[in-house]
């Protein structure tokens, strides 16, 4: 039933198909739930693997899987915040956190205007 929702989740956040607005606020305004443009990490998820380090801890223990995390992009691209939605544990959702925030993506858009947008990733966790 878990894997249900995050698919649906997933698929809902990543559809340019309503741009309804989700109340998470970050003082600065709402972010929306779909753009007709989502925004997505420049250089693509590859870009935020790149920067992922898998914990020591983790590898010790043999923690593999995904964190499905929930990014806060603003307006100009950047991540003003990032939310864990299903994590693994072992440090590895802390590595997901800082490998989003420490990326740029390209702003979400709505009729041409960039707009604050969250969006649902998952980041994976898998040993060699």
């Amino acid at each position: 039933m878990k894997k249900i929702f995050f698919v649906v989740l997933l698929f809902v956040v990543s559809t340019g198909v309503n741009a309804s607005r989700i109340n998470i606020s970050d003082g600065g305004g709402q972010y929306l739930a779909t753009a007709e443009k989502m925004p997505s990490p420049i250089g693509g998820l590859a870009a935020i693997y790149k920067k992922v380090q898998y914990p020591e801890i983790a590898i010790k223990a043999k923690i593999q899987g995904k964190v499905y995390v929930m990014a806060l992009v603003n307006e100009n691209g950047g991540v003003d915040d990032v939310k864990v939605l299903k994590g693994i544990g072992g440090g590895c959702n802390e590595a997901a956190i800082k490998a989003v925030k420490s990326t740029k993506f390209t702003p979400g858009q709505v009729k041409g205007k960039n707009v604050k947008v969250k969006v649902a990733l998952p980041i994976i966790f898998k040993l060699k």
